[in-house]
């Protein structure tokens, strides 16, 4: 019985999806990437912004017409599409056989064993449930590194964001239980940890009662066969003088930092519910790059919120222009039922939102193509992603890129080398948001 999963959204559902893998296969079912194979699909999916609740409604479509054609044996959808609408899921689209809450990825070989027996087969827990955890997991990311989920759910509340309703409160994985699933990971080969949770920065607050990332991330330093530790989703006003000081300072945590900032204006940013000034932000940008001089600090922004005036969008035009951050990412605003944001009055029209987010994008990619340049002539330690075919070219990455968002080195030599390699190269070109490199021989 082989089962093909397709993991949609954010790297913390696929985490789950990972989970979920490794408890089938301690089940002794099989996996296929190739829907000609499979008896049953499972289907990840995501709602976080229209773009993606419209790919997983036409995910569950289009394995819909496998399981009415008989092609297939079940059809399971899970995720936070699934958590946020079950019932219609099941009205529109029959074919799915069961849907899974995203608490119940822990009850995923029920569901399977279920639906293969003809019985209904819907999963459901509370959003206050503990986060699933202590279960071992199916790497699908290469091997090399891999995604640590260190907290489930979100207390923020943000006016835009639908992630409490559909993950609950936000609640801390227990350490010891983290070190127990990084030394796991470790053991398979993995070489690179990526903290990830909707953010990362109140690690053990509800356990602990009080912000716990620095001892966190001294731990799994502690970890033997880790050699990067990686930080994302940092909400500005939690990082603390303890946090930047332990990226300072331990070896091997990357100098990297991912803060989603959203915008720049505080009139904007009030109406979103963000609880920082652009004041604010600017303190704790210069304090980071003070400390930690080569840190590379990544944001993400939203273009055409509600009541974004053409100045606001021009004080945020000016604040990246002026911070120039090293990553970044835009999305224009997507307006989600049953949040705050969408029932207020000044919707931007679309095509005022997507003119915003080409001139942001532009203006980052000027920054992005010149900081690039400023590299040719640095020694920097990469990770070796993979091999590009018939040619003495390797594909890595500095501590300066995480995976699937930022940038490549192009790593140009005839020396044999494994992925999960790391190697110490000088920059000798760039290609637009890309380096090239050689080996450096000291």
């Amino acid at each position: 019985m082989k089962i093909m999963f397709v993991s949609l959204g954010c790297d913390k559902n696929l985490v789950d999806s990972e989970m979920m893998l490794g408890m089938l296969a301690q089940k002794g079912y099989a996996f296929t990437d190739d829907e000609n194979e499979a008896d049953v699909i499972v289907v990840n999916t995501c709602c976080f912004i229209g773009d993606a609740k419209e790919e997983s409604i036409n995910t569950l479509l289009q394995m819909g017409e496998l399981r009415s054609s008989g092609q297939i044996k079940a059809l399971i959808a899970c995720g936070c599409l699934a958590q946020r609408y079950q019932e219609e899921i099941q009205r529109e689209i029959p074919e799915v056989d069961a849907v899974l809450g995203t608490m119940a990825i822990d009850e995923i070989v029920d569901a399977v064993e279920e639906v293969l027996s003809g019985r209904a087969a819907n999963h459901y827990k509370s959003l206050d449930a503990a986060p699933v955890t202590g279960k071992k997991r199916v790497v699908t990311t290469g091997g090399h590194y891999a995604y640590l989920k260190i907290a489930e759910g979100c207390n923020k509340r943000c006016t835009y964001c639908i992630i409490p309703k559909v993950r609950g409160n936000y609640r801390s994985v227990p350490m010891e239980n983290l070190l127990e699933e990084a030394k796991q990971l470790a053991e398979g080969g993995v070489r690179e940890l990526i903290l990830v949770a909707q953010e990362t920065t109140l690690y053990g607050m509800d356990l602990y009662g009080k912000k716990c990332l620095p001892k966190l991330l001294h731990e799994l330093a502690q970890i033997a066969g880790i050699y990067w530790i990686r930080i994302l989703y940092c909400y500005p006003e939690e990082i603390t003088e303890e946090l930047i000081e332990t990226i300072a300072t331990e070896p091997k945590v990357c100098h990297y930092l991912d803060i989603p900032i959203q915008h720049a204006s505080d009139a904007v940013l009030k109406r979103m519910g963000r609880r920082t000034t652009q004041e604010e932000f600017r303190a704790w940008i210069g304090k980071l790059r003070e400390r930690i001089p080569d840190i590379c600090l990544r944001t993400t922004l939203i273009s055409g919120f509600p009541g974004e005036t053409q100045e606001d969008f021009e004080e945020l035009y000016r604040f990246v222009n002026e911070m120039e951050f090293d990553r970044l990412g835009v999305f224009p605003y997507s307006q989600e039922e049953d949040t705050a944001a969408a029932e207020m009055e000044e919707q931007i029209p679309q095509e005022v939102k997507e003119f915003r987010w080409d001139e942001l994008m532009e203006l980052q990619q000027a920054i992005a193509f010149e900081k690039a340049q400023d590299r040719i002539g640095q020694i920097l330690t990469v990770m070796i992603e993979g091999k590009v075919a018939d040619e003495d070219t390797y594909v890595a990455r500095t501590y300066r890129d995480a995976p699937n968002v930022d940038g490549y080195l192009f790593l140009n030599t005839t020396a044999d080398l494994m992925t999960g390699d790391f190697a110490k190269v000088i920059v000798t070109d760039s290609n637009e948001y890309d380096l090239i490199g050689e080996l450096f021989h000291e």
